[in-house]
């Protein structure tokens, strides 16, 4: 397919997702079914307009004078792709299978245009409502933060120590761009695709096979980091889901002493089962029934407690959940998020910590839930993160957005990574 079939189909995309307010995914998978004679190359190019075009909407869709499916779908080439209005039409001359091409009115709209004069919200890429969320998190830079969280993602892997190290890895991915992450002590990354690429189908790699690496974004590398687990300690992961952070967690162990890893949808661990076989995890427990969790009452080390909440940090990955996002949405995930907190405090020994994690970057999800734990169960007082930080990530201060008594935040902007909020709170008592 030319450059405008392709544009063609991810507008028809865009229109599904619009019309039946579903998920980019499915919508994409539901196109190739029935387009069967699409290659690999088309439907990966197809996608990555479909999502520059939704990570992009508000500017893309300002900069061509609308917000249908054609205007993003034409910016998000613009913007992303490196075409300028005259290259795409005259791409577009002569194929069949292409849209219209770009009318005198929308020649006009991208002629007479520069971002750089666009509104705030347009520039950062997010719906009005979430704006004050943006600003509240990073103040004058609440800006350029969205933008960041509309580019393109890189791909990042951890490697599982338990069985290989970084350079076997790096050496197992030569060719593709692979290198150590900044941050994570034991990440690689695969930097952002350009244009029409596609990224490495790293999982049929051999050493995906046999468990030396798993694909985990950096941020939740670090979050595991900084929770500081040990060999020996008794860990809960009380929202473990597939499983990222446990694995993290038991390399960091060594295997030694002891994960329970427990979520209360258990269609959300089935994935942990494979991945402990291959990766050779050997101190994790699977826990999928609650009652099983009452005899871990005050005797656990750490409780990772990875909160449901937004996903306002992985819009670079979901770019269509922010458009879906409301604030009803959001307060359902803040009162989940009390909820499951109050359940996990009980598990803590004294003396241990209860570490929060999210993959959101608004305070009301991070911040605030903290403080109100804190003062409602004044045992629980937050570490000093600023030295935590520190401890595990020297030198580094600039990398991140910490508070001493109000957690980190990690952000692409800042840290290149998906966005994550990371919060330790130390229980009273002995040591």
């Amino acid at each position: 397919m030319r450059l405008g079939g392709r544009l063609a189909a991810a507008i028809e995309v865009l229109e599904d997702i619009d019309r039946r307010h579903r998920p980019a995914a499915e919508a994409l998978k539901d196109w190739g079914l029935s387009h069967r004679f699409a290659g690999a190359g088309d439907r990966a190019a197809i996608g990555n307009i479909v999502y520059d075009a939704l990570r992009r909407k508000r500017s893309a869709g300002w900069l061509v004078g609308g917000d249908t499916p054609r205007a993003i779908g034409f910016g998000a080439l613009l913007l992303e792709w490196r075409e300028t209005a005259q290259s795409l039409n005259q791409a577009l001359e002569g194929d069949r299978f292409a849209p219209p091409p770009l009318s005198p009115e929308e020649l006009n709209a991208i002629a007479s245009r520069s971002l750089e004069d666009a509104p705030d919200v347009i520039r950062a890429d997010c719906p009005d409502w979430c704006a004050p969320l943006l600003e509240q998190a990073f103040g004058a830079d609440w800006v350029e933060e969205g933008r960041a969280l509309a580019a393109r993602p890189p791909l990042d892997l951890r490697v599982n120590t338990i069985n290989a190290n970084r350079d076997r890895i790096l050496g197992e991915l030569s060719g593709v761009g692979a290198a150590p992450t900044k941050i994570a002590s034991q990440g690689i990354r695969i930097p952002p695709i350009d244009g029409s690429g596609r990224h490495p189908n790293v999982q049929a790699e051999p050493a995906f096979q046999k468990g030396w690496f798993e694909v985990q974004d950096e941020g939740s590398q670090i979050a595991a980091e900084l929770a500081g687990a040990k060999p020996g300690m008794q860990v809960l992961d009380f929202c473990a889901g597939a499983g990222g952070k446990t694995l993290a967690l038991s390399a960091i162990m060594e295997n030694r002493g002891q994960i329970f890893a427990h979520d209360a949808e258990k269609i959300r661990l089935a994935p942990i089962f494979d991945r402990i076989r291959r990766s050779d995890n050997r101190n994790i427990q699977v826990v999928t029934k609650p009652a099983e969790l009452s005899g871990l009452q005050s005797l656990m080390d750490i409780v990772l407690i990875d909160a449901p909440c937004t996903g306002s940090g992985t819009w670079r990955r979901r770019p269509d959940a922010k458009w879906r996002l409301t604030q009803r949405q959001l307060d359902v995930r803040k009162g989940e998020q009390v909820a499951i907190l109050e359940a996990a405090k009980g598990y803590v020994k004294p003396g241990g910590l209860l570490v929060y994690i999210t993959c959101s970057v608004f305070g009301e999800e991070n911040r605030d839930q903290i403080s109100r734990l804190a003062a409602d169960n004044p045992e629980f007082s937050p570490v000093d993160h600023e030295a935590l930080w520190e401890r595990h990530f020297p030198g580094r201060s600039t990398a991140a957005c910490v508070d001493p008594s109000a957690g980190i935040i990690l952000t692409p902007a800042r840290s290149g990574t998906d966005g994550f909020f990371f919060a330790a709170l130390r229980r009273a008592g002995q040591t």
